[in-house]
C-alpha cells in the first residue's frame, strides 16, 4: 500500500511511505514502512524568478531534476562572445549599456528617459554563445542581464542616463540586488567609446562621494550582446507578473513595480 503524507512545513511537497503488512509466520510481525525518496515528484520549472530561485534551492537538496551544465563551446564559436557589440545604432543614434540588477525595471526607467529612442534587454559580458535565460541562470557563463539602450545624444546626453543607472539600484552590493542574487545581477557599465569611459569614470567617482560603502559597479568596453528571449522584453511596459501594464510615457515619475 503506497500512503502519500503531506509534511506541513512544505505543504507542496508529499512524502511517499511504503506501508506492508507482515504475515503472523513473518518473524517480524506488526507493520513496516520504508521511505521512497525515489517516488519525489520532479519539480516543474516555472517562468518567474521566485520559483526559479525556490527550484535551484530545494535542487541542492536532492529533490527535482539535476541542472544540466551548459554545453562546451568549440574554439571558432567561443571567440564570439568576448567579442565586441558589432550592432549598429540607427543613423546618428548611440548605444549604452548598463547592468543593475534584474533588467525589467531597469529597462522600464530608460524607456521613460526622453531622447531614448530604444532599448532592449540581453546578456553580454560572459563566454557562451548564444546563451538562454536557462544558461544565464546556472551562473556558470558569466553573463550579466543588461539593458542597451539607443539614445539620440541631441536630446539625451551619456551623463543623463549614468544619473539613471546610478539611481535606480544599489551599487555597492556585489553580485546582488535585493532578494536576486548571481553574478548575472551585477552592476557593470558597458562602454561603446573612449568618451564614454571616461564618463564612467568620472560618474562613478562622483556618486562613491554620496555612498558609504565602496562602489563594485565594474567598468568595462561592451562586448556582443545577445537579445533576450522576446517575453523578457518591455516585459513591464507589456504587464509584468499581473498583467498591469506600466506607463513608458517619457519623464513619467510613477513607482516602478519591479516584477510587474
Amino acid at each position: 500500500m503506497l500512503k502519500t503524507i503531506t509534511s506541513s512545513s512544505s505543504p507542496s511537497l508529499p512524502l511517499f511511505f511504503k506501508f506492508t503488512h507482515k504475515s503472523p509466520s513473518s518473524s517480524s510481525s506488526g507493520l513496516s514502512f520504508s521511505f521512497r525518496p525515489s517516488s519525489l515528484p520532479s519539480i516543474p520549472t516555472l517562468k518567474s524568478r521566485k520559483t526559479r530561485t525556490m527550484s535551484s534551492w530545494l535542487g541542492k537538496l536532492g529533490f527535482g531534476p539535476k541542472a544540466q551544465e551548459p554545453s562546451m563551446e568549440s574554439s571558432s564559436t567561443s571567440k564570439i562572445p568576448l567579442g565586441p557589440d558589432d550592432d549598429i545604432p540607427a543613423p546618428g543614434q548611440q548605444f549604452a549599456a548598463f547592468g543593475a540588477g534584474c533588467f525589467w525595471g531597469v529597462e522600464l526607467s530608460f524607456q521613460r528617459v526622453p531622447g531614448v529612442t530604444k532599448t532592449e534587454v540581453g546578456y553580454t559580458q560572459g563566454y557562451m554563445h548564444n546563451p538562454s535565460y536557462e544558461d544565464i541562470c546556472t551562473g556558470l557563463t558569466n553573463h550579466s542581464e543588461v539593458v542597451r539602450v539607443q539614445f539620440d545624444p541631441k536630446e539625451c546626453g551619456y551623463d543623463t542616463l549614468l544619473d539613471v543607472f546610478w539611481s535606480k539600484h544599489d551599487p555597492t552590493t556585489l553580485n546582488r540586488q535585493g532578494g536576486d542574487v548571481g553574478t548575472q545581477y551585477r552592476s557593470g557599465i558597458y562602454f561603446y567609446t573612449p568618451e564614454q569611459e571616461k564618463a564612467a569614470i568620472e560618474s562613478r567617482d562622483r556618486y562613491q562621494k554620496q555612498v558609504n560603502r565602496p562602489i563594485v559597479t565594474e567598468i568595462l568596453p561592451a562586448k556582443k550582446f545577445y537579445r533576450a528571449e522576446e517575453y523578457h522584453q518591455q516585459y513591464l511596459a507589456k504587464g509584468g507578473r499581473f498583467g498591469l501594464k506600466q506607463s513608458t510615457e517619457k519623464g513619467c515619475n510613477d513607482p516602478i513595480r519591479c516584477y510587474g
